[in-house]
């Protein structure tokens, strides 16, 4: 398939051959050969210490600097007012020095193309993001202002430096957090004063740059140019890239501070100029300039998210399959920012009859984002709706949700989750009837009805109608052994996805 992207006529092919055999947040990193682990050892002895003192030190001097700079001058003032005079001039020595820590660390950055004015494009926008010395390319760019969490910003040493980029704050623990920072990036491209450009990694987290995940539309929001900028790090053994699943921090910092020399490569894109659909759309206008990207690097674009990676490290903990019910229904509520709000909990918190057979609620669409206290014009609240939906009549059980997103959120294990849910359906007994076992059943495991009843019967021995936890746990340790370890190993063939060289 091509489409024709930008207000150029190039031609660009979506490369899709193998994409899914990808696994973008992995990476290995082991020394393999008695060369590199002699030269490890050797340079850590005698190189690694003299790395780390210049790097210390031109931090510090660069920290006061930016302390200077950065004095007299209150929150409000560094978020509505750019930096002019003498503080300018001195946040150019402040990047030089920035960019003296990462030379004396070894790395040497190679640059292709050239960078736009901030009239030309108010936005730089970076991938694939990797590891957390891209951080690098922000000293490359001249201190552009960059994307950040408040709670960084309050950290004693390097929230000064990040403040000296009058940077964009996130604020996580703000319900209106994503509209504040849109409208912020929104002001920042439009304004006609003399702001920094501003620096947005749009995949928001780190992949072994196998792929490009899907792009936030945050940097496309305000519908001005952007420059597309990419990173390649050509080194023979790969010591950066930091993902989800791989080496840790140190471990990375190490290998990288023990090579004799590390390379970045990075190549300025020409300025993108978005076309009127996409200044209207700008999940459009992302998706267009990963386009560009990707075939730039000639490299295949994912629809993975942050979400996603999160998603499957809590379906690895839970022993889940990633496409049952119950995570359905967590990555819905992660995007729609259920989980991190606890809704569900302060619901059932306010009124414990709602996970009650006689307090279940039939509520339609509009009463069930009313419920969760999001808009309906969220498309995640409506393929929520869907997963709970087993009908076609426009309605759902508000207690079946209820108690799906509680297992997900509190759980620790399947094992806990199982139990869990014996709780919160079976009363101070713990103990649950035909009906109710079979539809907890139904969220864990695939199986038919007749089959959760014949469970049911085998296990409620004295024909009493009630099963509780520990007679379940019984009963499968002894006759469904077979099909938890049948299906724990299918949950293990989908989440471990790997790549063609492995």
């Amino acid at each position: 398939m091509c489409t024709k992207l930008g207000s150029g006529e190039e031609t660009i092919t979506k490369p899709t051959a193998g994409a899914d055999l990808i696994n973008p947040f992995v990476h290995h990193l082991e020394l393999t050969t008695t060369y590199e682990k002699l030269k490890a050892a050797i340079l850590t002895v005698l190189v690694l210490p003299l790395r780390i003192f210049i790097i210390t030190s031109l931090l510090i001097c660069a920290w006061i600097l930016a302390c200077v700079g950065l004095y007299g001058l209150t929150d409000e003032e560094l978020r509505r007012k750019p930096l002019s005079g003498w503080r300018l001039r001195l946040r150019d020595v402040v990047t030089m020095l920035g960019r003296g820590t990462y030379y004396a660390g070894g790395m040497r950055y190679k640059v292709k193309g050239k960078q736009a004015s901030r009239k030309e494009a108010p936005i730089l926008v970076i991938a694939p993001h990797s590891t957390f010395l891209d951080a690098g390319v922000v000293y490359v760019t001249g201190f552009p202002s960059i994307i950040v969490r408040r709670e960084s910003g309050l950290n004693p040493f390097l929230g000064k430096l990040i403040n000296f980029t009058q940077p964009v704050y996130v604020w996580r623990d703000d319900p209106n957090s994503r509209q504040r920072t849109i409208q912020e990036i929104i002001d920042r491209a439009k304004s006609n004063e003399n702001w920094s450009q501003v620096l947005i990694f749009p995949e928001g987290t780190c992949t072994n740059r196998s792929c490009l995940i899907t792009f936030k539309p945050g940097a496309f929001y305000p519908g001005e140019p952007v420059q597309p900028v990419i990173l390649r790090y050509p080194n023979k053994l790969d010591t950066v890239t930091w993902t989800w699943e791989g080496p840790g921090v140190l471990k990375l910092l190490w290998l990288t501070l023990v090579q004799p020399q590390s390379n970045c490569e990075i190549e300025f894109l020409p300025v993108y100029h978005p076309r009127e659909d996409e200044k209207k759309d700008p999940k459009l206008y992302a998706q267009n300039v990963r386009q560009l990207m990707a075939n730039a690097l000639k490299i295949p674009t994912l629809d993975y998210t942050y979400d996603d990676c999160q998603l499957a490290a809590r379906a690895k903990k839970l022993g889940l399959e990633i496409h049952s019910p119950l995570l359905k229904t967590q990555k819905h509520r992660i995007r729609l920012g259920l989980s991190r709000k606890q809704i569900e909990e302060e619901l059932v918190k306010n009124d414990p009859d709602l996970l009650k057979p006689q307090g279940t609620k039939w509520l339609n669409f509009t009463e069930f984002a009313h419920y969760l206290s999001v808009p309906t014009t969220e498309p995640s609240v409506l393929e929520l709706f869907k997963v709970i939906s087993k009908d076609n009549t426009g309605r759902i059980d508000f207690r079946e949700y209820l108690i799906s997103a509680l297992l997900v959120s509190k759980g620790s294990s399947k094992e806990d989750m199982l139990h869990l849910s014996f709780q919160l359906c079976g009363g101070k007994e713990e103990r649950l009837n035909a009906e109710d076992f079979c539809f907890i059943m139904k969220l864990f495991f695939n199986t038919y009805n007749d089959e959760l009843q014949r469970w049911f019967r085998e296990i409620d021995i004295n024909d009493c109608g009630r099963v509780s936890y520990y007679d379940f746990e019984e009963y499968a340790s002894i006759k469904l052994g077979k099909i938890f370890k049948k299906k724990s190993n299918a949950f293990d063939e989908r989440i471990h996805l790997h790549d063609k060289k492995e």
